[in-house]
């Protein structure tokens, strides 16, 4: 190789260094050379070890309920507590079962999640396509005092809700489980964030077809927004699903009775049934982790695309 040869190459080696292009990999040599950095990386052993840590310790509370739930009433709190007890009782799930109509339990918290979680996507599609597409005076205002209404905690606002619920006769009824919280500021803004994403083009074409308003939301955003969709569904389905305070101040009938309520009554005047309350959380916990599993990809896209991602 050439003395003209060696100085080009070095030359672009050097203008490649002070760019940064090369990751700092190579160093400065020869005359007038230019100097270095070398990037720093952790040992990805590290960031290995401190997630499995993490991992462990979130995982640590189920691993515990799951074996209680195969335990004795007498194995649960033992000193020192045991991983397993003598022999694994599958038949607390059974008993748990019998215990409580925990199964007319599981169905009434299907309804209102279900439904609720329907109700909650279609008013949460609505008001975000309202505020992403149309225009129409005070829109932003309007927004920012809706998004305003998530600062106010649920304890401030179920007092005056319970009253309304009561003068319309509503109580002990799923449509006062279901209704009061279909209507979230938290799902209009996640879905008008990726409303926000999707190109103003698709409208407009949309529209020299001849579409209106209602069509270009069902047949063109809804099928783009499915990973958001798919988040707020979740979220959504989760929340009504493990809802606690709300149920316990509106139902007080076994026939709306909810799963969070009647794990509760698993200790009290019907005895104190920890192994039969581990097994009923167990089979309780079982469709929100399947909805979970159905939807995960949906849901690392969606987080990623829709604004929950730091966007």
């Amino acid at each position: 190789m050439t003395s003209e040869a060696l100085g080009s190459r070095r030359d672009a080696l050097s203008a490649s260094d002070t760019t940064g292009s090369a990751g700092g990999s190579a160093a400065a040599g020869g005359t007038g050379g230019v100097v270095t950095q070398r990037r720093r990386k952790g040992p990805p052993v590290v960031s290995q070890l401190l997630l499995t840590l993490a991992l462990l310790l979130f995982l640590a509370p189920l691993a515990w309920m799951v074996l209680s739930s195969l335990k004795s009433a007498g194995e649960i709190f033992t000193t020192p507590p045991k991983l397993f007890g003598e022999s694994l009782l599958f038949s607390n799930y059974s008993d748990a079962l019998d215990f409580l109509p925990f199964g007319r339990f599981m169905i009434n918290t299907a309804f209102v999640a279900v439904t609720g979680t329907v109700i909650t996507l279609v008013t949460s599609a609505l008001s975000a396509y309202a505020f992403a597409r149309l225009r129409f005076k005070g829109r932003d205002s309007l927004f920012l005092v809706y998004l305003g209404t998530l600062m106010v905690p649920q304890e401030v606002v179920v007092v005056p809700m319970f009253l309304i619920m009561n003068q319309l006769g509503w109580i002990n009824t799923f449509q006062a489980l279901i209704l009061p919280w279909a209507f979230t500021a938290f799902g209009t803004f996640l879905l008008r964030q990726f409303f926000l994403t999707i190109p103003k083009e698709l409208e407009e074409s949309a529209r020299i077809d001849g579409a209106g308003h209602w069509r270009i939301l069902t047949q063109i955003i809804v099928p783009i927004a499915a990973p958001a969709f798919a988040v707020l569904a979740v979220f959504t389905f989760i929340t009504y699903w493990n809802s606690f305070l709300w149920p316990l101040i509106v139902t007080n009938d076994v026939s709306t009775t909810t799963v969070p309520l009647g794990l509760n009554l698993f200790l009290g005047q019907n005895g104190q049934a920890w192994n039969l309350l581990m097994a009923a959380a167990t089979i309780s916990m079982a469709p929100t982790a399947l909805l979970v599993l159905l939807l995960q990809r949906y849901l690392v896209k969606g987080i990623a695309l829709s604004g929950l991602g730091g966007r």
